[in-house]
């Protein structure tokens, strides 16, 4: 069976890193290797800018800490391609553009500009619970879980 490959949206990244739930479970699945994940480095500069916000408090040092595991289980690429699906919100187009360089299956987003899509192309676009219940039929749920995004919540403090 072909492995699926997704898309995190920043919503996601940020919800699992900072709150755990259902974002931190698929962001788990690719930590374990159950899954591949592409990320783009516009999407790791964003969450590294609201890792940073006053609001969630993480120092430079830290949110690099962040960016530098996701390098490690992430596929990071840079999209040769500009897309302007999304009048509404032209920041999320950046999620599209890494889905389609990437070959993605899925984008996992709680954005309802890219919700509102459902599919591009051939990806579609799909909540954290959603995705969930589509790969909870065919793999094992993840062993190896991270460190770093479990401890971020206590690094905050």
């Amino acid at each position: 069976m072909k492995r699926h490959r997704i898309v995190l949206d920043t919503n996601v990244l940020v919800s699992a890193i900072l709150f755990g739930g259902l974002p931190r479970d698929v962001l788990e699945l690719a930590i374990s290797g159950a899954i591949d994940c592409s990320l783009s480095l516009v999407i790791l500069d964003e969450l590294r800018e609201v890792l940073c916000r006053p609001k969630f408090g993480f120092s430079l040092e830290q949110s690099l800490q962040v960016l530098e595991e996701l390098h490690a289980v992430c596929d990071v690429i840079q999209p040769p391609d500009r897309v302007r699906v999304l009048a509404s919100d032209p920041d999320d187009n950046m999620i599209l553009e890494c889905a389609l360089a990437s070959k993605a299956d899925f984008i996992v987003s709680g954005d309802r500009h890219l919700l509102d899509l459902a599919k591009f192309r051939d990806v579609l676009i799909v909540r954290p619970s959603d995705y969930l219940k589509t790969i909870r039929t065919t793999i094992d749920t993840p062993t190896r879980k991270s460190s770093v995004f479990r401890d971020a919540r206590r690094r905050r403090r």
